[in-house]
């Protein structure tokens, strides 16, 4: 063990003390400690400080009261191991308050913004006390001029969170569920949106994870018949301070600063946020539920050069973000938010990997959704299938089996890398989103929309992937609900305070005739039939569905397309169900049931119309309104909108599935009637199981093959073979 007598160890006076403040030594004992695991490490003698750095010259450790208000001692970390700064610090515990200031060259036009005067998080920390506060000193800068090559002396510690040494919990998370992908469907969820107008709760557990893990709440998402819960970014994030100027945040949290926190503002209890979020793990679980965490590795919210100092950019810029190769000074904005992590550095893979296995071992989660995932794909030629980051999570014993979800797109140049993940991977399928919106609105033919309600076989039949890859949506928290979907033609973002010229315009939405609510009994007739078709179209596809929480009882934004500011009744999920509300509800309710009964929608390999050798039988057809396969000049017809597809597991390869019944999905998106002659089967013929248009029959009616069955202008009909 060293002692650091010769290392003046300092005790700052007051709380906005800086490097330069008057300090006196203070006896304590500092040993150099380990270079692993990095973060603040408690053991029975104290606590280990390990901080990777492969550019700076010096780290001091300042520990702070327990406030955080007042800095108590600084220390710096005596010894450096592979380009980690590492310490013990005897008799120090869980719950001591730190965080860092590293010392190095302050040249930004070679990358590097290391500065002192600044107190900066420790990227490992698992807990956090404290908030930003936007003020001119959080910046390495001086902001007041604009010009990011000046150096700003002011000290940031009382406008900064500070760090919290915990020790790691004790998991206690119930066995996963360990869904299989053919019966997964996700539903996208915010925390707090979800919960906040619920009134079957106490007010004060509305929007924390306390109130998602409601046994009320956790029973609607299990009887609609999802199977797992994706939610919103819950690692610690900022508020934007142009955001806050307006009076708005930043409610969807991709903003992330912190990778390994949970956002306390989630929680009833923030002091006790990990144990909230751990038993809302738990009840989830306990349900019968998946957990899937959207995650942010993409950037962090420290922007561009223009942008704050709080952590990664006074640690080692030039080692966590992505720089321009000419000009250092100036970030790659891959992400479109000011600055992209730079994944291609060992290091940083190495912190979003012990990010993701953290979340696993502590609390049990179940898979993650990575948003922009194109940027973790990037090296400095560009996306690769095979990056560092990807064959990292590919191998991992553990990542490797949860499900690992990307967004494939960012802003850069070869970013929309849709169906080019490699094997283990599903994919946001924007394709089917699109296609889907176009066809209902008259503006797609059944050619468009065919390989997307087979699993986009176009995209992802490739390496091994299975239909499950697809993971298919109309709606999103980015963007229309599904309601706003068939009642507004174009967006109005007036409320996010920027004239409306946030969002995009490109929406593939249709108001059915009318621009937002309106009382004609016919328009709301057809809105909802709308609704009816977009979902069923969803739920009856091959591939993975995501629903958008609220879609299944007619959620409105009032057609804001870009909430991520709105903290409000905009975005927040009512629970006031009208007559139309309990019908959705119920429909969305029939169909994931039957989707869950009939293997024909969830095939095991990529539907291709080829024939099963041992039965003889098709896998796939496509059928005409006169029950017959469409030829190649159906296809091309531009004035035919309705089809049909026949799907029957005994043409299924490989899969022993004889006894599962065929299925018929008939779609019209024609605003006149459409007779179909059924088409033909082993069977006696149809049993109708689905119709947007009207009421079904009160009895088993089997409707025999070659009778005919009118899909009404704009509607959807499936059948089961009996």
């Amino acid at each position: 063990m060293l002692h650091e007598p010769a290392q003046p160890l300092l005790r700052a006076e007051g709380a906005a003390a800086g490097p330069a403040a008057t300090a006196r030594p203070v006896e304590v004992v500092v040993s150099e400690g380990w270079s692993h695991p990095l973060g603040a490490t408690p053991d029975s003698t104290g606590v280990n400080f390990a901080l990777f750095s492969a550019n700076a010259t010096k780290v001091e450790l300042c520990l702070f009261d327990a406030t955080g208000e007042n800095e108590i001692r600084r220390i710096v970390l005596p010894e450096h191991t592979d380009q980690v700064f590492h310490g013990q610090v005897e008799g120090l515990a869980p719950g001591a308050v730190y965080g860092y200031r590293v010392h190095g060259p302050y040249d930004p036009a070679n990358g590097h913004r290391f500065n002192p005067n600044k107190l900066l998080l420790d990227p490992y920390a698992r807990s956090h006390i404290g908030v930003l506060t936007w003020d001119p000193a959080i910046f390495g800068y001086q902001v007041e001029t604009g010009d990011d090559l000046t150096f700003d002396e002011r000290d940031s510690a009382p406008f900064v969170p500070k760090c919290v040494v915990t020790r790691p919990r004790a998991a206690t998370n119930p066995l996963s569920p360990a869904i299989q992908w053919r019966q997964t469907v996700l539903y996208e969820a915010h925390v707090k949106g979800f919960t906040k107008l619920r009134p079957d709760m106490p007010e004060a557990l509305r929007g924390t994870y306390a109130g998602l893990a409601d046994p009320a709440v956790l029973a609607h998402v299990k009887d609609l018949g999802a199977t797992a819960i994706e939610l919103l970014p819950i690692h610690r994030f900022v508020d934007d301070s142009h955001l806050l100027e307006r009076g708005l945040v930043n409610y969807w949290g991709y903003n992330s600063i912190a990778f390994f926190d949970a956002e306390p503002r989630y929680a009833a209890d923030p002091e006790k946020r990990h144990d909230e979020f751990a038993a809302m793990a738990d009840a989830i679980h306990g349900a019968g539920l998946e957990l899937i965490l959207d995650v942010v590795f993409n950037h962090t919210a420290e922007g561009n050069e223009r942008g704050p100092t709080l952590s990664f950019k006074g640690i080692d810029n030039r080692s966590y973000y992505r720089l321009m190769p000419d000009e250092a000074r100036y970030y790659i904005n891959d992400s479109g938010t000011g600055n992209t992590l730079n994944l291609s550095h060992g290091r940083v893979v190495q912190l979003v990997t012990d990010s993701l296995r953290y979340w696993v071992t502590e609390f049990g989660v179940d898979g993650f959704r990575f948003d922009l995932g194109t940027v973790l794909a990037r090296e400095f030629h560009g996306f690769d299938a095979q990056g560092g980051f990807l064959k990292a999570v590919g191998q991992d014993p553990l990542l490797r089996h949860r499900k690992l979800i990307a967004e494939p797109w960012d802003v850069g140049l070869g970013g929309y890398q849709v169906g080019a993940f490699p094997p283990g991977w599903a994919e946001w399928n924007d394709r089917f989103r699109d296609t889907v919106r176009d066809y209902w609105r008259g503006e797609a033919l059944p050619a468009a929309l065919a390989p997307r309600l087979c699993g986009s076989g176009d995209l992802f039949n490739h390496s091994g992937r299975r239909p499950f890859a697809s993971i298919n949506f109309v709606t999103a928290h980015d963007g229309f609900t599904l309601r706003d979907l068939v009642s507004f033609n174009d967006k109005h973002n007036e409320a996010n305070g920027e004239e409306n010229r946030d969002g995009t315009s490109e929406n593939r939405s249709w108001n059915c005739g009318a621009e937002g609510p309106t009382s004609d009994p016919e328009i709301q007739a057809l809105r909802l039939r709308q609704m009816k078709n977009l979902m069923a179209t969803l739920l009856l596809s091959e591939g993975t569905p995501m629903l958008l929480a609220g879609d299944e009882i007619g959620r409105t934004q009032q057609g804001n397309n870009n909430a991520y500011c709105q903290d409000d009744a905009i975005s927040w999920v009512g629970w006031s169900l009208d007559p139309e509300a309990e019908e959705l509800l119920m429909f969305t309710r029939h169909v994931l049931a039957i989707r869950k009964e009939y293997g024909a929608l969830r095939a095991p390999r990529f539907l291709t119309g080829a024939t099963a050798e041992s039965t003889g039988k098709k896998d796939l057809a496509w059928i005409t309104p006169m029950g017959a396969e469409l030829s190649e000049d159906d296809w091309a017809n531009a004035d035919r909108k309705a089809f049909g597809m026949l799907v029957d597991p005994r043409g299924f390869p490989g899969e022993r599935a004889t006894h599962e019944a065929a299925v018929l999905l008939l779609l019209n998106a024609e605003p006149d009637d459409v007779p179909f002659t059924l088409p033909d089967t082993d069977g006696e013929g149809f049993r109708v199981l689905v119709n947007t248009a009207g009421m079904l029959p009160q009895d088993d009616a089997i409707f025999a093959k070659g009778s005919e069955w009118v899909v009404r202008g704009r509607s959807l009909a499936f059948f089961v073979a009996a």
